[in-house]
Order: C-alpha cells, then structure tokens, then sequence
C-alpha cells in the first residue's frame, strides 16, 4: 500500500504514475489477433476449438447454442428466493432507466424548416457475460435489461461453458426471466469474435457489450468500426474519499470488496484528510480479511493496487478524485451531497456511509458497466441510449430553402464548391 501527500513537492507526477492503466499481460493483442482471424476463417470450428482449448469443453456445433429444455431446466434448479433478487433487481433497473428513454421530437429552425432527431433501437446487439469462478449473473441484468427496454429486436448473449458443456444456471435464469432465448456456450475472445464476425451457428451483430478479462477487452477493440462496442473496461477501481466522520470499518469493508474482483490488477484510492482515519483502516483490513474466503488473496491486491491520499481538506479531495476519474467513487463524508456536488468525473457516485460500491454492482439502478482508467474524464457509463442509435430529420420547404441560400452560396464559395450550392439554387429557379 502507498501513501502519498497532497502536500509533497513530487506529489503531481506520483499520483500520475498511481493512476497509470495496469498493462495487459504480454502477447494478448497477438493472441486476440489470431482468434479473430480463425474464427473468420473457420467459423464454428475455430469457436469449437477455442472453447475445447481454454474452457476444457467438447461441444458439438448443434450443441453451441443453449436449447430451451436447457432453459427450462435450469429456471427450475434456481431457488425461489434468487429468482425473486433478480426480479427485484431488474424492477430496479428498469425504474431508472425508463427516465433516460430519448423520444423523437420535432421544432422549426430559424429558416423556418423542420429539423428534429429519431431515436430507433439498435437491430442485433450481443451481451458477453463473463462465467468462471465468479459467474457475473448481475451482468445479465444490467445489460440485457437495458436491451429489453429500448427494444431491440434480437439480443443474442455468449457465456462460456464448464467443462461439462452446461452453463451457469443461474445466468440461464436471469435471461429466462427477461426473455431471451438466443444463447451461445461460448466464452473468451471466441465469443466477441463469433458475435462481431459471425459463424454458422451465430449471426454477426450490430454491437457487442458487456465486461470481461483481457483478451475479451482486446477482442472488442479489435473489432470496433467492424461493429459498435459499448466501453473497454479495464480492471476494477473504487475511489473512497474520507474525512474525520468516516467510518474507518466500513471503508474497510468496500476496499476488500473491491479486491475480490481478483484480476490482481484492480486500483484501489482511500483519499482522506485525517491520518487517524487512515491507521484505522488499514487496522480493520487486517481484522475484517481474516473472516473472509479469499484473505490472503485480497490482502495482496489491496497491499498491491492500494493508494492512500492524505489530503489537507475536502476541496483537495474533490480535486484529487477528479482528476483520478474513478470507476467508483464513494463518498464517506460529513456532507457527502455538498461534497458530491464537487465531483465531475466518477463513473458512479455513491454517495454517504451507506452507500458501499456494491449496492451499484448488483441492484440500485444504473448500470454497473462504468468506464476506467482515467476514461471517465469523457466518458460515462452504459446507458439506455447506448443500445439506440440516433438519425437528424431535416425537412424544408420552398419557402424555408429560399432563407438558406445566402448562407449556402456563402460556404460554397468559401470551399471552392459550386455543385454543392448549385444544387440548391436548381429548386429554387
């Protein structure tokens, strides 16, 4: 754990190597290349190959796609009471983002002319959802749903498989619950690569979402421009900002949550302005992590990716946050609504002692896909217009055409282009 201070002549240019993006591990870019490449080239095959090799499973190509009985049986296995957290969670969801729905809308310009915009949902759009170890079945939610409610008419979603060739039945239960029916046991930079390429048994999509590890990351890069991808996530951050009220427990709590992540290569900010808060923490992450499963795990990505800002009062803090635009931004102050009036870059605020980090992750509302590595300065997180796309309507008349010429004859003339203005002044001879 590294300790710096706002205060320090060399603080400027630490807390800029703090905020450096873990670099992915070595030869992925070549590896996602070369996954890319063979599923366009082989399809099914390559998919099939690549799952057998990184998943352990030998699916055959009619088995690829999650049959409905495979649904059915899975709804079935899942307890009540799951099934009832993630309606609960999607009723959540679903309230917050029915305030964010673009609604096409019509207005006169100053010629006189009608311009507005349409808003239409995308056609196809592809959700990874990542599996393994921690089979993010909160994923389902805060992607999918968001898909439902802006109507797209096909939602195909990948998700790997075990060894078995089945897959999580609780992630099958949560697309149950909303209603999507095209899944694909494929995992890793084979499934972006099926779903933005397209093989035999999955037809290529308009735009692929959802988190994963590097090579997912990468193959989402790659093939950006080929298709749309929502963001590039990187490793998990949080950003606590703490003053002398905090609860030193608390701060623990979030820190080793944020660490269970388990990447290694997550970032973890407590800027405070007391130094006792800060002893006391580090206290508590001693005493908590001894009662949880992974300890001795998350105490080395907490001692690895954790950096302490001690900060002279709140305004520092606001500055420091914003400049370290975090994934998450947690708000441990005496007025945290005055102080999250000062914050401009967060992915998430979240704001008051109440509001640990993963109330966002698994069911207040937003959704928990947020930018990282320093992208929330210009980016925000997924969001129901992220699943629509956008056209200008623009509609003159002869009357309201006359009131532009002047200034179309004007910029052809300033660009050298005569047939552009000439195409106006043809309608209005």
């Amino acid at each position: 754990m590294k300790i710096l201070n706002y205060k320090s002549a060399g603080f400027a240019e630490e807390l800029k190597e703090a905020c450096k993006s873990a670099s992915a591990p070595a030869g992925v870019v070549a590896a996602v290349d070369a996954v890319i490449s063979e599923v366009r080239a082989k399809g099914d095959a390559a998919v099939r190959a690549f799952t057998k090799k990184f998943d352990g499973a030998d699916i055959p190509p009619e088995r690829l796609k999650v049959s409905k009985e495979e649904i059915a049986c899975a709804v079935k296995s899942v307890p009540a009471a799951d099934k009832a957290a993630m309606r609960s969670a999607i009723a959540c969801v679903k309230a917050y983002h029915s305030h964010s729905k673009p609604k096409n809308w019509r207005a006169k310009n100053p010629h006189g002319a009608t311009v507005g915009e349409n808003f239409y949902p995308i056609r196809r759009v592809g959700i990874y959802i990542p599996g393994g170890s921690a089979p993010l079945v909160s994923t389902v939610v805060m992607t999918v749903t968001l898909a439902k409610i802006a109507g797209c008419p096909e939602i195909c979603v990948c998700t790997p498989p075990s060894p078995d060739g089945s897959v999580n039945s609780r992630i099958l239960c949560a697309l149950a619950l909303l209603g999507v029916g095209e899944i694909y046991k494929i995992g890793g930079a084979q499934a972006v690569a099926a779903m933005g390429v397209g093989t035999e048994t999955v037809k290529p999509v308009d735009k692929v979402y959802g988190p994963g590890n590097a090579f997912v990351i990468e193959a989402k890069r790659r093939l950006f421009g080929e298709i749309g991808c929502d963001l590039l996530p990187g490793p998990s951050e949080v950003l606590v900002v703490a003053d002398s009220s905090a609860n030193p427990r608390y701060i623990a709590a979030d820190m080793l949550s944020q660490a269970e992540h388990g990447s290694g290569r997550e970032k973890i900010f407590l800027v405070c302005t007391s130094k006792r808060i800060v002893g006391a923490v580090l206290a508590q992450i001693e005493k908590l992590s001894a009662k949880l499963s992974r300890a001795d795990k998350l105490k080395k990505i907490v001692d690895a990716g954790c950096y302490v800002v001690l900060v002279p009062n709140l305004d520092a803090a606001a500055e420091v946050a914003n400049y370290i635009a975090p994934e998450h931004m947690e708000l441990h102050a005496s007025n945290p609504e005055k102080l999250a009036s000062k914050i401009r870059t967060a992915g998430a605020i979240l704001v008051g002692e109440n509001t640990p980090t993963v109330l966002g992750d698994f069911t207040a509302g937003p959704s928990h896909t947020l930018p990282t590595g320093r992208t929330g300065r210009f980016s925000g997180g997924l969001q129901l217009s992220d699943f629509m796309r956008r056209s200008s309507y623009v509609k003159y008349d002869r009357n309201s055409a006359k009131k532009a010429l002047g200034v179309v004859m004007a910029f052809g003339r300033m660009e050298s282009l005569d047939a552009h203005y000439t195409s106006l002044l043809e309608r209005l001879k």
